[in-house]
Formats: C-alpha cells, structure tokens, sequence
C-alpha cells in the first residue's frame, strides 16, 4: 500500500488506491467522453467549467467529441445572444464559460491573475496607478469594443512612458473583458474586439468570496476529479489551496493513486470500473483534459507531451484510443476536398483503427460537409 504523500490533509482511514486506469475512466465519465451525452451546450459549459479557447475553433471540437447531435449553430447562437462568453479566466487564458460562471467565478480568480500581471509587467507598472489605468480602459471599451493593441495605444496617450503591452495587459487583467462576436462563431471571421462583461451581460461580476472559492473547487472536481491539491491549482491557477480543501473537509471523499498522492472528490461523483469501454476520441487543440492536471499520467504517457504540447503555446488536437492520448490529428481542406490526417505515436489494433477512421468521417461530416471529397489519412510514419 502507498503512503499518503500529502499527509496533512489525510483522514484517518486508509484511502483505496486508484489505478491510472480508474483515474482515467472517472476523468472520461465526467468530460462525457465514455459516451456522448443528450446534453444542451449551456448545460455541457457549465458542467464541465468552461472551455478553454485561445483559438475560436476549438470549443466545437471538443463540444462535437461530447454531445450527442452537437450542431455548431448551437453554440454559435448562445455567443451571439449572450449567454455564453469569451473570457480570461483560470490560468489567465482566454475561456469559453457561461454568462453566469463569467459573472460568479471570475472575481474567485483575481488573485491569479494579479500575479501574472506582475510576473509578466511588474518592472513596467512600478509607481503606475493600475487603478486609473483600469479606469481609464474601461470607458473607452464601454464606448466600443477595441481589439487590445488599439487598447494600448489609446491608454499609451495618457501614460506615453508606459508601453501598450503593460497599459492593455493591466485593463485586461483587472476588468473582466470580453470577446464580443463575430469573434468566436463557427465560419466567422474578425478581430478579437473587447468589451466589459458587466456591459455586455447587464450585470456586474459578483464579489469574490470564500465560498465562491469553494463552489469553483467543487466544480472542478465534478468535471476533473479525484484529483491532488496541486492539480486544482494547475487547473485554476491559484495557490494555497489546501485551506479551501480543509474547509470543505467532511464532504469530500479521498482516494490515493498509484504513487501515493492524496487526491479528493465529490461524494456522489461516478467512478466506473477500469476495463469500462472507451471509445476513440479526437479531441480539439487547447482541451481542457490535458491541461488541468499536475499530473497528467490518467491520459497521457509523458513521453508524448513533447509531441502534444507545442514551443510557441500551441496544445494540439489529441487522438484518444481506449483512453489515453496516442497521436493527434489536423484537418487539411480547401474548396473541392478535405482530408483528415491522423498520425499515430504508437500501434494500435486493426479494430481500433477503423474505429478511429469511423470517428474521424464523423468529424468530417460536422467540420466540412460542404466539401465533395472527404477522407481520412493515417500517417504511420513514426510507429
């Protein structure tokens, strides 16, 4: 049996200890990939606490590998009226979440972001008043939407010893902007122009609470876990944890996995059986699942993270064979024809294959329909 390796948040019963695979399976139940879910799209954001979508496109990727019917009009419509947002949030990066997690969870995330302000700017903002700089950059994108590098400039007529970068960077950090449409709509095109979620919603984002920290470990958990302390951090950004954990205490249940880390979850939350069937997935750039663990062991072989996660910031778009993440794929298209091309990090059986080049026509069928030609191309070069 393992000990505990993080024994001063341990019970005093003995844990059960979850295998790779079990974690794996819960974390597949939980972000509706054992099957996809009859599910609404604001349901499915707010079930599985936004989306992380640096790039437009990926959100309906990663909605299309988890809901049954997901049609892009769907989530297309609920940007365009409001009730989903483009919005900077866990780890400072620029998510897909309800209008209402926007308002709730935001300000939970503050701390966070203040401190990548500063370790990104900090030498440039000493002796600025960020407060009039927010000020400031809030009426002018109340006035109209403005893309961060006009932001900046704006902002940079008034502190003209500051650059636009730290100017924009601080509006961005300590204003919860969002990105208002076409940015973001399925076969649109447009600058990513911002706006303030409170003039945008109607509604001001709520005061941050400790129990609005505690409602957003919950909702990681129910969409992510059992999972470490430090894996939450990653996920969300934020430090100090611990307390928050400790505070939720008796409802929290807690398991180890198979290198003795103590690792929390909700009392109710599914845990299916290790040999449950998982079907291939193709995930979306940027997914959540592979960026919200401290520990990425219960999808991905570290040896591969190299492969998947890029230099430049890129997360590519992951191939999921009976769970784990073993190629990635990308689509290449022009007017006549569309080729999905899927290349493989390691062998896997004829039957799995063909499963994979099932899900992979599916794709197509939902991400270019207008093409005459489709096919799918695997690229076993490397196995």
């Amino acid at each position: 049996m393992p000990k505990p390796t993080d024994t001063s948040l341990f019970t005093k019963n003995v844990p059960q200890v979850l295998s790779r695979r079990a974690l794996n399976r819960a974390l597949l139940e939980r972000q509706l990939l054992l099957r996809r879910a009859e599910m609404p799209v604001l349901d499915a954001l707010r079930h599985l606490a936004g989306m992380q979508a640096q790039a437009p496109i990926p959100p309906y990727y990663g909605l299309w590998a988890r809901l049954d019917g997901f049609r892009h009009e769907e989530l297309s419509r609920l940007i365009e009226t409001r009730q989903a947002v483009r919005i900077v949030m866990m780890r400072s990066t620029i998510h897909l979440v309800t209008a209402e997690d926007a308002l709730a969870l935001r300000p939970v995330l503050q701390p966070a972001l203040d401190r990548g302000l500063k370790g990104g700017y900090g030498k440039e903002l000493a002796g600025l008043d960020t407060g009039a700089v927010a000020a400031a950059g809030r009426a002018l994108v109340e006035e109209a939407p403005l893309a961060y590098g006009e932001l900046g400039a704006r902002l940079q007529e008034r502190w003209p010893d500051r650059s636009p970068a730290a100017l924009a960077n601080t509006v961005r950090t300590l204003v919860p902007l969002v990105q208002v449409p076409p940015r973001g709509l399925w076969g649109a095109s447009g600058q990513a122009l911002h706006t303030t979620a409170e003039a945008w919603l109607g509604s001001p984002p709520a005061a941050a609470s400790s129990s609005g920290l505690e409602e957003l470990v919950l909702r990681y958990l129910a969409a992510f876990g059992p999972a470490s302390v430090k894996d939450i951090q990653v996920w969300s950004g934020l430090t100090r944890l611990s307390d928050v954990i400790r505070r939720l205490g008796p409802s929290l249940r807690t398991f180890l996995d198979e290198k003795g880390v103590l690792l929390y979850d909700l009392a109710d939350a599914p845990l299916p059986a290790e040999d449950t069937p998982a079907p291939p997935r193709l995930l979306g750039e940027f997914d959540n699942m592979l960026l919200s663990f401290a520990d990425r062991s219960r999808i991905m072989d570290e040896s591969y993270r190299r492969r998947i996660f890029t230099v430049n910031g890129i997360i590519r778009a992951a191939v999921l064979v009976d769970g784990f993440v073993c190629g990635m794929w990308s689509l290449e298209r022009n007017k006549q024809s569309a080729e999905l091309v899927i290349k493989l990090f390691e062998p896997i059986s004829d039957t799995d294959q063909e499963a994979l080049a099932d899900e992979g026509r599916r794709l197509l069928d939902f991400a270019a329909a207008d093409c005459p030609n489709r096919g799918v191309h695997f690229n076993l070069s490397e196995l």
